[in-house]
């Protein structure tokens, strides 16, 4: 009774840490890949402030060659100047925001930049949305406010929180390209809004068809290959572990 008593604990033990290790890997690898900015001078009104992006691959067959930014609301494209970046990449302001691109960086290898603000509004957190293509032409769109993304499982926009003024800080004046821009109509307000909170229509077409809910096919497969060597690995170690009972 003993000898069939055993195996069958085996058996019974192999799937709970198959079940097990399925769950973990689901559960881990769907929040690897995202866009993180981070600054040493993170304070509102804070003049000529260093932001620092990083772009986390997701692709294991393709590099990354653009980054698209829409700004916050409070920072303007002309107050925006571009730092530092991959080897060969270009800095292009936007009606909305602005692009860095160029050759593709080495597959699986992250996107880092850097831009200088003119500078921070006076807010508590600023939301940069992104779309990160490849040179495949995948696109992943970092773009989630707010609780869409809480649970860590969707693809929110990089954030960076913001420390109160300092005491007597003001804002600046307008940038050049601000003084020179006639004043604009309510409509016309409304319309610029409208547009700082979102991709531009052209990137909104393309999440129509190309959205794949922050998970890459690759990153499947690798989840699939890696919970398929689990499982073997377990049924090989109570197989022998049965075999020296017997």
């Amino acid at each position: 009774m003993a000898r069939i008593t055993r195996p069958r604990t085996a058996r019974r033990l192999t799937v709970a840490t198959a079940v097990a290790a399925t769950a973990i890997l689901l559960t881990a690898v769907p929040a690897a890949a995202h866009v993180e900015v981070e600054s040493d001078n993170a304070q509102a009104l804070a003049e000529n402030v260093t932001l620092e992006f990083a772009a986390e691959s997701e692709s294991a067959t393709a590099g990354i060659t653009e980054l698209r930014v829409v700004l916050p609301e409070g920072i303007a494209p002309a107050d925006v100047t571009y730092g530092e970046g991959p080897k060969g990449w270009k800095f292009t302001a936007e009606d909305d925001g602005y692009t860095v691109k160029g050759p593709a960086v080495k597959v699986g290898g992250d996107a880092e930049y850097s831009v200088v603000v003119r500078q921070l509004p006076d807010v508590k957190e600023l939301a940069f949305k992104t779309l990160q293509t490849y040179s495949d032409g995948k696109i992943d769109r970092w773009i989630e406010l707010g609780e869409a993304g809480a649970d860590g499982h969707g693809n929110e926009a990089p954030v960076l929180d913001l420390k109160a003024a300092a005491p007597g800080a003001k804002p600046v004046s307008p940038s050049p390209s601000e003084r020179e821009s006639p004043s604009a109509s309510p409509t016309q307000t409304t319309a610029a809004e409208d547009t700082a909170a979102s991709p531009s229509p052209h990137a909104e077409a393309e999440s129509a068809s190309d959205d794949d809910g922050g998970l890459s096919t690759s990153a499947w497969v690798g989840i699939a290959a890696a919970v398929l060597v689990v499982i073997a690995a377990v049924f090989f170690v109570v197989r022998r572990r049965g075999s020296a009972q017997q």
